[in-house]
Order: structure tokens, then sequence, then C-alpha cells
């Protein structure tokens, strides 16, 4: 009797509301000596299942009534009505807040807490109805144009004074801001800025605005911006810190690394508006200026003026994450990020990365002794920052967006576990079981997937929640990204645990495709030993330590991509590129093809690459190098990019290079070249898999 109740009792507190214990008909249970009994009659008792909350759906219109309540028929209007109304029933049921299509223009981010997630198991979904993409837009759209200047063949319109974008939308396309070509021997480079020895550019002196033009300059890898404060005679002062931080490091904008293909530019004045498509801000007056392109009648010209520096901010706390929220069938358009319109510019070091901030002891001759490194800029190597995404995720479990359009943004477009710095909320890295499948990323000014941070709490974490864990990267489209921010790859993770890139289709950028791995083995066990003080004195620095244990980079496998027509400005990197150490990590059955140029690279591993495969990849029209290993082996004896495996591939261009030495254990064997297109069966199998293909449905 007494087992009887407490059967009871248990029944009764796993579900609240069964059955009486007259109601189940329980009989008294036999002595111990027949126990047999027992579980042929324990069938019997039936235990009623709690029916599923019924899923709530919540509507939003961008032309709803004033006091919508969220139904199909009277939508809410603004996000934050919908938002309230999630909060509400995210407790114990599902919820899909549904987008009627039309456009969002958004009066500031939308921040998305803890509190906006699903909660208790729960799921939340943003998702657009029908077959059009609902859009979210950070911008201001612009009209009443008229003809300024017939001769020059330039129309303006009005807009808000004050506003400064670094980009505009002109008919659904990120136009080109004003800007100028200036050849490098036309000035001489100093700390303070350019002297100008070409008498040719002497009418620099007599344009106004000069507090916003800005230099720009580009070699091997880097993208670098400045700001100009005025301009004197034959000089062109800079503002400051960031002309000074553009002069330190590597591929400065004195010292390329290539003087063959370095090219400057001058931009942001009315003064250089001078090809069809171009445009100008005279943020001081509330004047845009454009000049058309052939055929566009600026009548019927659509501009979009971005008014917000980025659209979502996702995050959580560490004790706290956002959970359990998915975005669906979205469009994220129209920002501008504003920060290398500043002094500190955007001394660009690679792919979204940049210094900021004042050098201690800065070099009294920093175009002599710091164009390829010094102890000043290498104090400051894990004090760099990261640029800001248009959508940022921080502090977060399970967050999807799927089927997805990201265009027309001033910057990276999605951003996951970033640096702190580089969100809105201050919190960054901390993000696991993110999904970035079937989505549209194109027209945008920087890369479109940034994952991890470059800080030492990335590849270090002080605490366990800040690593970054199960990433999905999957069946998405990338084209056209990095159009102003030129040395960033279209997929980029830095530090992360078990990321999957897989499948993606990515073509037409001026850097990499994909590139995986940060810190050039510095921070990996036993350090580098291209960092010690012989070689660039980087851990002589305060701060800057060897470590004992491995970064929390490991486990990637990018596989099935197909790329195309990449690095189409660098020559630095590769369509697929790797740094630093990565046990499990595999590059296998992508396509890569059309990679142009004589030093064009398919697939890259560079500094401190280990634990690497390569493997069954199909290597197509390269021009320079099909696999390259960055094995230093000027530092031999010491060893860096070690453990590495080559196997399988076909390529019917390019050339091997590195140390694939069984004293590095890098190992290379059975990779075929093959004359032209006759690839075997198994290579053609390869090709026709890569890529999204049509895994994403009609809604893709």
């Amino acid at each position: 009797m007494a087992l009887r109740q407490a059967l009871f009792g248990a029944i009764a507190f796993l579900v609240p509301g069964a059955l009486s214990a007259q109601e189940l008909a329980l009989p008294d249970l036999p002595a111990a000596s027949t126990t047999p009994r027992i579980a042929e009659q324990a069938h019997k008792i039936v235990i009623p299942n709690r029916p599923a909350p019924v899923p709530v759906e919540i509507y939003l219109a961008p032309s709803g009534p004033d006091e919508g309540d969220g139904s199909p028929d009277r939508p809410y209007r603004s996000f934050e009505s919908a938002q309230k109304a999630v909060r509400a029933n995210n407790r114990d049921h599902d919820v899909t807040v549904k987008l009627a299509p039309g456009t969002y223009r958004l009066e500031q981010p939308l921040r998305f807490s803890p509190a906006d997630g699903g909660q208790n198991g729960f799921t939340v979904r943003w998702e657009g109805t029908g077959t059009a993409f609902p859009v979210l837009s950070g911008g201001l759209p612009v009209s009443g144009w008229y003809l300024a200047d017939r001769k020059r063949e330039i129309w303006a319109a009005k807009i808000p004074k004050g506003l400064a974008p670094r980009q505009i939308t002109v008919n659904g396309r990120l136009a080109p801001r004003a800007a100028i070509e200036i050849p490098r021997n036309a000035v001489t480079f100093h700390t303070w800025g350019l002297q100008i020895t070409d008498a040719s550019w002497g009418m620099l002196a007599s344009l106004p605005g000069q507090h916003r033009m800005e230099v720009e300059g580009m070699s091997w890898f880097t993208h670098r911006h400045a700001v100009v404060d005025r301009i004197e005679g034959d000089r062109i002062v800079m503002q400051q810190p960031g002309w000074r931080n553009n002069l330190v490091g590597y591929d400065t904008l004195a010292r390329p690394v290539s003087a063959d293909v370095a090219r400057m530019f001058l931009g942001n004045a009315l003064a250089f508006l001078r090809e069809p498509g171009q445009w100008f801000v005279d943020a001081d007056a509330g004047l845009l200026y454009y000049r058309p392109r052939p055929g566009e009648d600026m009548i019927r010209t659509e501009a979009i003026l971005p008014r917000l520096d980025h659209l979502v901010s996702i995050s959580g706390t560490y004790e706290q994450p956002v959970r359990d929220l998915q975005f669906r069938g979205l469009q994220f358009s129209h920002t501008s990020w504003e920060g290398p319109s500043g002094p500190g510019g955007y001394p660009s070091q690679q792919s979204g990365s940049y210094l900021a901030g004042e050098l201690t002891d800065y070099p009294a001759d920093p175009i002599r002794d710091c164009s390829w490194g010094c102890w000043p800029f290498e104090r400051m190597r894990n004090k760099w920052k990261q640029q800001p995404a248009a959508v940022q995720v921080a502090a977060a479990r399970r967050v999807a967006f799927d089927n997805d359009r990201f265009s027309q943004l001033g910057q990276i477009a999605l951003g996951i576990g970033n640096n702190p710095e580089a969100n809105e909320s201050g919190i960054g890295l901390g993000t696991s079981a993110i999904e970035v499948t079937c989505s549209w990323f194109s027209d945008l000014a920087g890369g479109a997937i940034m994952v991890g941070g470059i800080e030492p709490d990335a590849h270090h974490p002080s605490r366990p929640e800040m690593g970054l864990r199960d990433i999905l990267i999957r069946n998405n489209r990338i084209d056209h990204v990095s159009a102003d921010y030129k040395e960033q790859s279209a997929i980029l993770v830095t530090y992360a645990s078990g990321a999957l890139i897989l499948n993606n289709e990515i073509s037409d950028t001026p850097y990499d495709g994909i590139d995986v791995g940060w810190g050039w083995g510095a921070n990996d066990p036993g350090g580098s030993a291209e960092y010690w003080r012989q070689q660039r004195g980087y851990y002589d620095q305060p701060g800057n330590i060897v470590y004992d244990t491995p970064t929390t980079l490991r486990d990637t496998v990018v596989k099935g991509n197909r790329i195309a027509r990449v690095k189409q400005w660098f020559p630095d990197g590769g369509a697929i590129y790797h740094l630093s150490a990565d046990p499990g990590a595999l590059i296998t059955e992508n396509y890569i093809t059309d990679v142009a140029g004589s030093g064009g690279i398919a697939i890259y591993l560079d500094e401190g690459s280990r634990y690497v495969t390569v493997r069954e990849n199909v290597i197509d029209k390269v021009g320079g190098v099909w696999l390259n290993l960055n094995s230093q082996s000027h530092i031999a004896p010491r060893r860096t990019a070690m453990d590495n495996s080559a196997m399988g591939n076909w390529y019917n261009s390019g050339r091997l290079n590195g140390e694939w030495s069984d004293y590095l254990n890098n190992t290379i064997r059975d990779n075929t070249s093959v004359k032209e297109d006759s690839w075997p069966a198994t290579a053609r199998g390869i090709i026709s898999a890569s890529g999204a293909g049509n895994n994403c449905g009609s809604h893709h």
C-alpha cells in the first residue's frame, strides 16, 4: 500500500491534474515474493499527455493602424508593440511574428535581449510572409532632385543637415562615393601628412570642406582610410591619430608591401565628383549631389540615405544569453558605419580589424623604422578593434538566420561573437549554436559574415561562457561584397570550436572567399618562433604572453563550397585561407575557379597553420598557386607550420609552394594535375555538388 501511494504521488507531481488514485484503479500490490506481477500490471497505468500549447502568431505591417492589436486584420505597426506581445507569450508558447511585405523604416536599431528570445524551451520567430522580403531599413528616402550643375551633369537634393553617411543606395544598389586616384609619386609622406610635389595638384588647397576629405590607400592586403584636417599650400595636413596609425605595421600607406600594385585615392569632395554613378554629401548645407548613370531618369530615381550605423543588436549576458530566436525571409538594408570619418580613420590590419588609439613610444621615424613592424606596433596587436556589423549577435545561443537577405549595408553584414567594442551592447563573444543558412549577401561595403573576436578573451577565454561553439554557415550565396573595405573576406572565422562552413557560393570579391583562424600562430601552445626578439619582438611587449594551452580554434570544416572570381584587388591571401593551429581542421570537396592574376592563390595555409587536412578539392583556372604553405623557412631549424596534409586534390593550373617535408611532418600525396577540363568522374561530382544548388527551396 505504501508503494502504491508513493507511485501515485510521483505521478501527481509529474503530471499536474492527473487522475486520482481511484480513477487509476491501481490494485493493491502483491507481496515481494510475487514482484514479477508488478511489471505485468504496470502497463495498465495510463498517464494522459499534456496537450502542446497552441503557437501564438503576431502580425506586423508597416501600414498597420495606430491602435493595432497584432491580429491579421489589425496588425501592429511598431516593432516595440510586437516585442511587448512576444514577451507576454514566449514563456509558455512558441511565438511567430509575421511581417507583412513593405519597408520598415527604423528610427533606431532593434534590440533583442534575453526577454525577447524563447523561454523554457520555446522559440520566437520573426518571419516575412508571402514571397516578398520585408525590408528592415536604416535609411531615409531622398526626393526633390534638381539639376545643380548642367555642365557637369550633377543633380542635387535636400537632406537633413548633419547627416554624413559613407554610403547611399541609388536604384537599389550601393553607389560609389566621389573619389579620384592620385599618383603616389605626386606626394611625399610625413608623420603630419602629405607634401605635394607635383604642382598640378596644387589646386587641392583651394577646395572647400577640406576637413571631410579622405585619403585611401591599398596594396598587398590592407585598405586604409585617413581623414584630412586642412590643406595649406603644398601640405595636406591629416587628422590624428588615424594618419600616424596608418604609417606603422605592415603594408602601410607610406611603404606598402608592393609599390607596383599600390594605389592611392582622394575622396569625399564635390570637386572629385566626376564619374557617372558617384555622389557627395555636403553635411553642413544639407545637400546630396549625384551624377546619374547613362539612362537614369532623376525624376524616377530612388535614393536611400542611411541614418543608422547598424540595424539589429542581439545580446544577452554570459549568465543569461539570448536563446531560441530565429529570423526568416527578411531583408536587412541601409546602414552606414561612420567610424572611419573621424580622427581615427580606418588603419586596417586585415579583414575587418583596425588599429585605434595612441601608440605608446610612437617611433620618431615610423616610415623608416615601423613599416615592417616594430615594438610599439606589436604592443598593440592584442588591442586591435573590429568593425561593428550591421546585424550583431553576442552572448546568445540557438539563434538562426534562414532565407534572409543582407544588402546595401555600410559594413560587415552579420557579426557573430565579435569583440565587445564591435557590439552596441558592449558584450562580445559568447555565442553557440548559431545558424546562417540559405541567405543571400550582396552589394555590401564590407564582408558578409564575421565570426569570432580577436582580443585575448577570444582565443583564451577568461570564463568558459565566452567561447564560440557550433557555428553553422550553410547554403548561402555571397557576391559583390567588400566594396568600400576591400581587405575584408566574404566569410571570416577567427576563433571558434566546431565551425562548419558548408556548400556556400561565393563570387566576385576583392579579397578572400573564406578565411579561418587568427593570431599568426603567436597564441598557440609554445608560441611562434617568428615573434621572438630576434624576429618581431612580440613577446617582449607587456601583455603579450606565450600560452601553454590551445586556443579555442579547433575542428573547423570547410566543405562543398563553390568559390569563383575572388581576389580581384589583392595578391595576398587565398580563395580559402587559413591561419594558426586548428586541430581537426578539414578543407574538402570545394570547387575553386577563376582566381586570376599571376599571383592568385587557391588554398593558402599561412603562418602557424597546423593539423589541417586539405583533401579532394578541385582547383580550376588559378593564375598563381593551387596550394600555398607559408612554412617560414627563414627561421629554420625552428618550425611553425607543421602536421598538415594535402591529398587527393585535382588541379589544372597553378603550382605548389611551401615545405612539405618529414621534418615539418607535412604530408602531400596523390594529388592529380589535370589538363584543362578533363576532370575525372569523382572530381566532376564534387564540382556538381558544390555551392548552394537547389537546397533552399523557392524562397531563396
